[in-house]
């Protein structure tokens, strides 16, 4: 999979389920895995700090799934990446479909906050992806190259590169449908080459991830392709065997 220059990613997107009970069977059920890769579990917001002070000193980082693009001030209900990274947050999801499609979150916002990230030390893991309706009028690549041009915009390349990219096909979010490999492989070298046009060596070594129904079943023929790095993973992240499942795929060996 991938190349050698980028080792394997997965991130659990825990969206907004947990609870301090499950979180910590989850945990419990994870420690004893061998994964072969590297982990980070984006976790609501009101469990970050704990779940960062007991994943410390481990091989898993944590993460969160959203954050406001401003500092600190008069904006009732956000979290700043100051405050994540206070608590011990090292990673976030930026620009998830559910934060375009049910929050209006835009290009321009997108890009605000994967700059607001970057900034902070955060990692961002930076999402793009097309509705069915926009695959179906043959506007995939349109519609992705300027998700990613407006990140562009805002930070090089290299700063990019400092999380992770993930393709995220709207339609095969929750769905249970998964872009077939040939499929997401292809959007992902799209990405990968609009990369290169800014700055070919780091393109490279940039992790662009999968996300969209990633199963134990589906996910070895995914990250097998060259350019798909690792993924993004809903709903079977809640499972920790699956969880492990997908980990072992991306490193191309089995769960121990």
């Amino acid at each position: 999979m991938g190349s050698p220059l980028r080792r394997p990613l997965v991130a659990a997107n825990w969206k907004m389920n947990g609870s301090r009970a499950a979180n910590g069977a989850w945990v419990s059920a994870f420690s004893g895995v061998d994964t072969p890769c590297d982990v980070v579990v984006a976790a609501p917001a009101v469990y970050v700090a704990e779940l960062a002070a007991t994943f410390a000193g481990t091989r898993v980082e944590c993460g969160a799934q959203n954050l406001n693009e401003h500092q600190a001030g008069a904006y009732t209900g956000e979290i700043s990446a100051e405050m994540l990274v206070d608590v011990g947050c090292r990673w976030v999801i930026v620009g998830h479909s559910e934060r375009r499609q049910l929050y209006g979150e835009s290009n321009a916002t997108v890009a605000s906050k994967s700059e607001r990230a970057v900034s902070t030390g955060l990692r961002p893991i930076v999402c793009v992806g097309e509705t069915l309706e926009e695959r179906e009028a043959g506007r995939t690549f349109q519609v992705i190259q300027a998700q990613l041009a407006a990140i562009l915009e805002l930070l090089s390349v290299d700063e990019l590169a400092q999380g992770a990219l993930a393709y995220e096909p709207v339609w095969a979010i929750g769905t249970g449908r998964t872009a077939t490999p040939d499929q997401a492989q292809e959007v992902h070298a799209a990405l990968r080459a609009q990369l290169a046009d800014r700055d070919a060596g780091t393109a490279m070594a940039l992790r662009i991830l999968y996300g969209g129904s990633v199963k134990p079943a589906n996910a070895a023929d995914l990250f097998a392709r060259p350019d798909i790095d690792g993924g993004l993973i809903g709903g079977a992240s809640l499972i920790a065997s699956d969880f492990a499942a997908i980990c072992a795929a991306a490193g191309g060996t089995a769960a121990r």
